[in-house]
C-alpha cells in the first residue's frame, strides 16, 4: 500500500493554448480563480505535497504559494518536460503528475492509481476510460498517459527515451511495467481547450469541494483585536498565541493522598517479599511544602498536589499501607513500581511553551488553562459584523396575514440562530422586497455596516434577472451555483458601495437549503472571518452504517437528513427521516445528524458506511 505522503503531485502548467489565442491555459479564470488552482484544489488533499511545472515564465504560478518547478530541458517538450523536472525534484519516492486545464479530475485519483500500481507491482500506473465506437458499437479503451503514477526511479529510464529523440508521453516508459487504472468518469479527463468549453464548464456550477477551497482561499480574518477580560472572552477566538508564563505544576507535586518516599527502600527488584516499614518524619499539605529533608527509610505524609520532598520519587497511596500509626508505615515491597503517583514539575505545560494557539475558540477548558496560568486579559478578534436579509414578494412577518400564495419568512429565524450561535454580531435587516431599487438599497446599507452579507432567496436560475445586474454593478460573484442538493443555488463575491465593501453570501430560498448551504459553506467561512482555525472551522464527519439503502445521484453532492440510533446489536446505524424535500423544515427538527453523501457516490446499500455530520452544538 502506498501513503499518500510518499507521493508528489506535480501540475503540469504554462503551455499555450493556441485555440485560446495563445494564453496560458492554467491561468485562464474559472468562478473567479485560475484553471491551475482548481487542480490544486483538487489534488492537494490526495498527495503528500504539491508543486508546478512550467515551461515558461513562474512569476504568476509563484502566487500560489507552491513549489515551481521550471523545465530544464530544452525545446517544446511539453508534458514530458514537465514529467523529467517532476522526477528530478520530487523528494518522495512516487509522482503523479496531472494537466492544469483538468479541473474535474477525481477525488481518488492517487488512491486508485496507487492501487493499480501495487497490484500489478508495476512502475507506473496511468488514468484509461471507456468510449463507445460510433461505428462499431463496441467498447474502446482510451488511455490518459498525463494523469500518470510513476516510481521517481524510473528517471533514468525518461533520460534514455529522450536521448533517443523521441517525444510521445505515451511510450516513454519503455520496458517499465505499466498498470492501466480503469475509471468511469470520462468528463473528468477532459481538458478545457476552447473558450466555449471554458464557458460551457462556468455554466455547470462548482463541486462541493471547490467550492469549501475557493471560499477558504478567499477569506482572510478580520484585523482588528481587543484584549478582554477573560470571563468576558468565553467563546471568543483568540488572536495571538498564549505563552505560558509559568511551568504548570510549579514543581514536582504528588498524584493522590499517601505517603512520599524513595523509590529505592521498597526494594522489590531486588525479590524480596519481606515487609517494609519506613519512619514518618513529616506532614506536607498542598499550598504548605515539607520542612524536614526526607532521608532514606523515611517517609512524609502527603495530600493530593503537594510539594515532592527533596530526593523523593514515589508516592505510596493511603489505601495501601498495611499498618499505620503516628510515626511509622509498613508496606508491602511491591504495592507499587519506583516513581508511581508523582506529577513532575511542567507535566502540563511548561513555561515559555504555548500554552493556547490563535485560532482557538475560548471554551470552559480554555478559559480554565488560562486561569491557572495566571491570565487575566486575552487578544482576541473583534466580532464578526454579518447583516442578512430574506428576498421576496411571497414573503410576510410574523404577525401579518397571510394572503393567498404567500408564506411566513422562516429563513430569518433559522439564519438568526445560526449566527448567534456561531458569536457573530447580527443586523438583521428584515424582508427586501423582489425589485431592483429594494435590493440594491439594501446591499449598499448593509456594505455601510456589515463584514458580510448574507441573503437567503434570489440568487436561484428562475431569481429576477436584475439580481445578476445589481451585483454585476456592486462587485464580483466568483460563483452561482454549486452541484449539491439541496442548495444548489449560491451566489458568493465581493461588493462595494461609497468606499465599503463586503463578502457576499447568497443563500437558497428553501428553509432546508438555507440550512444545507450555511453549514457546509457559509459557517466554514465565517469561522475563517472570525479567525478560527481550519480544525475548528472543519466539521468533523463520523462514519455509520446505513440501516436501509439509499437513493444517490452520482456527480453531485447530497445531504440527506438522518437520525443515528443504536440498534439491538449495540451498533449505530442511521436513517433517513423521511421525504427529502428542501422544504420540508420539519425533518430538521427531528434529525440529529446530516448524512453527507459525496460526489463520486452512487446509491447506498444497507450495512454501507456513510458519513454523518452530528449536529450537537450546530441546530
Amino acid at each position: 500500500m502506498i501513503n499518500k505522503h510518499d507521493i508528489t503531485g506535480l501540475i503540469l502548467a504554462g503551455g499555450l493554448g493556441t485555440r485560446m489565442g495563445q494564453r496560458d491555459k492554467g491561468m485562464l479564470p474559472l468562478h473567479g480563480q485560475p484553471l491551475a488552482r482548481h487542480v490544486a484544489q483538487r489534488l492537494a488533499p490526495q498527495v503528500g505535497q504539491l508543486a508546478l511545472s512550467v515551461h515558461a515564465d513562474a512569476g504568476d504560478y509563484a502566487r500560489f504559494g507552491l513549489p515551481v518547478w521550471p523545465d530544464v530541458l530544452p525545446g517544446q517538450l511539453g508534458p514530458l518536460a514537465g514529467l523529467h523536472s517532476g522526477m528530478r525534484h520530487a523528494g518522495t519516492p512516487y509522482l503523479l503528475t496531472v494537466p492544469c486545464d483538468s479541473p474535474l479530475l477525481p477525488p481518488d485519483l492517487a488512491a486508485r492509481l496507487a492501487a493499480g500500481l501495487t497490484q500489478d507491482n508495476a512502475d507506473l500506473a496511468i488514468a484509461v476510460t471507456e468510449e463507445i465506437d460510433a461505428a462499431t458499437g463496441a467498447a474502446v479503451r482510451r488511455p490518459h498517459p498525463v494523469f500518470c503514477l510513476v516510481k521517481t526511479s524510473a528517471l533514468p529510464q525518461l533520460d534514455a527515451y529522450l536521448r533517443g529523440g523521441e517525444r510521445r508521453m505515451r511510450t516513454w516508459h519503455g520496458p517499465l511495467k505499466l498498470a492501466e487504472v480503469l475509471f468511469e468518469n470520462n468528463s473528468a479527463f477532459g481538458n478545457i481547450n476552447t473558450p466555449d468549453e471554458l464557458a460551457a464548464l462556468q455554466a455547470q456550477g462548482l463541486s462541493v469541494p471547490m467550492a469549501q477551497a475557493i471560499l477558504a482561499d478567499t477569506v482572510a480574518p478580520v484585523a482588528d483585536i481587543e484584549e478582554l477580560p477573560l470571563p468576558q472572552a468565553f467563546e471568543r477566538i483568540l488572536a495571538a498565541d498564549i505563552i505560558s508564563p509559568i511551568s504548570v505544576p510549579a514543581h514536582d507535586n504528588s498524584a493522590m493522598d499517601g505517603y512520599a518516599l524513595h523509590g529505592a527502600d521498597l526494594g522489590a527488584d531486588l525479590g524480596s517479599d519481606t515487609p517494609v516499614t519506613l519512619a514518618v518524619v513529616d506532614t506536607i499539605l498542598a499550598g504548605r511544602p515539607g520542612t524536614v529533608a526526607v532521608q532514606r527509610g523515611q517517609c512524609a505524609r502527603i495530600m493530593t498536589g503537594a510539594v515532592m520532598p527533596d530526593g523523593c520519587d514515589s508516592v505510596v497511596p493511603q489505601e495501601l499501607v498495611l499498618h499505620v500509626n503516628e510515626t511509622s508505615i509498613t508496606l508491602a515491597p511491591d504495592c507499587i513500581r519506583a516513581g508511581d503517583n508523582r506529577r513532575f514539575k511542567g507535566e502540563d505545560l511548561m513555561q515559555g511553551k504555548p500554552a493556547l494557539l490563535q485560532g482557538k475558540i475560548l471554551g470552559p477548558a480554555e478559559l480554565g488553562l488560562l486561569a491557572s496560568l495566571g491570565i487575566a486579559t486575552v487578544p482576541v478578534r473583534r466580532r464578526l459584523r454579518v447583516a442578512f436579509f430574506s428576498t421576496g414578494d411571497e414573503l410576510r412577518s410574523l404577525g401579518q396575514p397571510l394572503d393567498a400564495g404567500c408564506i411566513y419568512d422562516s429563513n430569518r429565524y433559522t439564519l438568526l440562530g445560526m449566527l448567534t450561535r456561531l458569536g457573530c454580531e447580527v443586523l438583521d435587516m428584515g424582508i427586501v422586497k423582489d425589485n431592483p431599487q429594494a435590493l440594491e438599497a439594501a446591499l449598499r446599507g448593509a456594505c455601510a455596516s456589515a463584514d458580510v452579507i448574507v441573503t437567503s432567496g434570489g440568487v436561484s436560475s428562475g431569481a429576477a434577472d436584475f439580481t445578476r445586474d445589481i451585483l454585476a454593478r456592486l462587485g464580483d460573484v466568483a460563483f452561482w451555483q454549486i452541484n449539491m442538493r439541496p442548495g444548489r443555488p449560491m451566489a458568493f463575491g465581493r461588493i462595494a458601495s461609497e468606499g465599503e465593501s463586503a463578502l457576499l453570501l447568497g443563500l437558497p430560498g428553501n428553509p432546508v437549503a438555507v440550512m444545507a448551504a450555511f453549514y457546509f459553506l457559509a459557517r466554514p467561512t465565517l469561522l475563517r472571518l472570525m479567525g478560527a482555525d481550519a480544525d475548528t472551522s472543519a466539521l468533523p464527519l463520523l462514519q455509520v452504517a446505513a440501516q436501509a439503502a439509499i437513493r444517490k445521484k452520482r456527480g453531485r453532492t447530497e445531504y440527506q437528513r438522518g437520525i443515528v440510533e443504536r440498534g439491538a446489536d449495540g451498533r449505530q446505524h442511521v436513517r433517513v427521516t423521511g421525504a427529502q424535500g428542501s422544504g420540508i423544515l420539519r425533518s430538521m427538527t427531528q434529525a440529529n445528524c446530516m448524512i453527507v453523501l459525496h460526489e463520486a457516490q452512487g446509491h447506498v446499500a444497507a450495512g454501507d458506511l456513510v458519513d454523518i455530520v452530528l449536529f450537537h452544538g450546530l441546530t
